[in-house]
């Protein structure tokens, strides 16, 4: 098929090459314009541009699509047969929804209707989520509202972050869209509820509905007076950027484990060793102050809760470090406090 490809960041690139790999023509690539990044704010391409452009294919940038009538016609005129849409950051208006004969369809990282719009992959992680997913979704004017062609499950380990698992998700959205072509081909062009009659779509309902809010500067800020399970579920979730305070310095958090009894069979075997009942007096104190010092493990520090064990941070200004590396740049003793 002759496929439109929308997407933006290195989750997308996956879904790309995949479609590439699978005999496809990509006609074009519509992504993100270049942001400056970094310490030096040099203008850089999107990780899709960036692959689109190593692969030889056309690409397209528009600041705002929707406001764009002179790219949506240059678009019409590549006659894709079909629009993949992975994360591209702008929602696509009617006019660019209705061109392609086969439809419009998004790799969405989530079990819809749960965690529609954006950051799905933090938030199912913010909230503890056991499982989560992708699904494939005939795209409509609503913010993924559509109904869903293919979808499949995942579980979610209690030591994963984000990264990890987006690299997961991302890996399952390219086979998914992959599998998801040959079907969206077979059913054919037409008016949009008879094709997807001819799918058999699953229209979303309202049950189970949750919508990912934008994330704001202080949900990256640790509060240590939480327990230690949503302390680590924030660690995880906003990976790599959530943070505390040491002797005045930023101290980012980068791997830690909720000392908690019942989870003890998920943990690592150092931190399960660590782990006592509540009522032990040697595992509290205010929260944010550092009861132990394990040597080549970490710091245990107390929270709302149960304590928290802080394998991996990095300090402003030094690479991030683990282990005996993280005890000499922190040099902490019990009683400091982080925060």
């Amino acid at each position: 098929m002759k496929i439109l490809f929308w997407g933006t960041p290195a989750y997308a690139v996956p879904s790309l090459d995949a479609l590439v790999g699978a005999g496809h023509q990509l006609v074009g690539v519509v992504t993100q314009p270049d942001r400056r990044r970094g310490r030096g704010k040099a203008l850089l391409p999107s990780a899709v541009k960036a692959r689109a452009l190593e692969l030889g294919l056309p690409v397209f940038c528009p600041e705002r699509i929707r406001r764009d009538s002179a790219c949506q016609q240059q678009l019409a005129d590549l006659g894709a047969d079909v629009s993949v849409v992975v994360a591209f950051g702008q929602i696509l208006p009617p006019e660019v929804l209705a061109q392609p004969p086969l439809g419009c369809w998004n790799g969405h990282g989530s079990l819809l209707p749960r965690w529609r719009g954006a950051g799905p992959i933090q938030w199912c992680l913010l909230e503890g989520d056991a499982e989560t997913g992708v699904g494939v979704m005939a795209m409509e004017a609503g913010l993924d509202t559509g109904p869903v062609l293919l979808e499949r499950a995942i579980p979610i380990g209690l030591l994963e972050n984000a990264q990890q698992l987006g690299a997961r998700l991302a890996q399952l959205t390219a086979d998914l869209l992959v599998e998801a072509m040959p079907l969206i081909e077979a059913a054919g062009p037409g008016p949009e509820a008879e094709r997807w009659a001819r799918l058999k779509l699953r229209h979303q309902g309202e049950e189970g509905l949750t919508t990912a809010r934008l994330l704001q500067k202080t949900d990256f800020q640790i509060d240590w007076s939480q327990s230690a399970l949503a302390i680590h579920r924030r660690v995880m979730g906003l990976y790599p950027g959530a943070h505390s305070t040491w002797r005045g310095q930023r101290l980012k958090l980068l791997a830690t484990e909720p000392l908690v009894q019942r989870l003890a069979d998920q943990l690592s075997t150092e931190a399960a060793a660590l782990v006592k009942p509540p009522t032990d007096a040697s595992q509290q104190g205010e929260p944010g102050t550092v009861l132990q010092v394990i040597p080549g493990v970490g710091l245990v520090v107390a929270s709302g809760g149960c304590p928290l064990l802080l394998r991996e941070a990095q300090l402003e200004g030094k690479a991030a470090a683990n282990g005996n590396q993280l005890l000499q740049q922190l040099q902490a003793s019990p009683g400091d406090r982080i925060g």
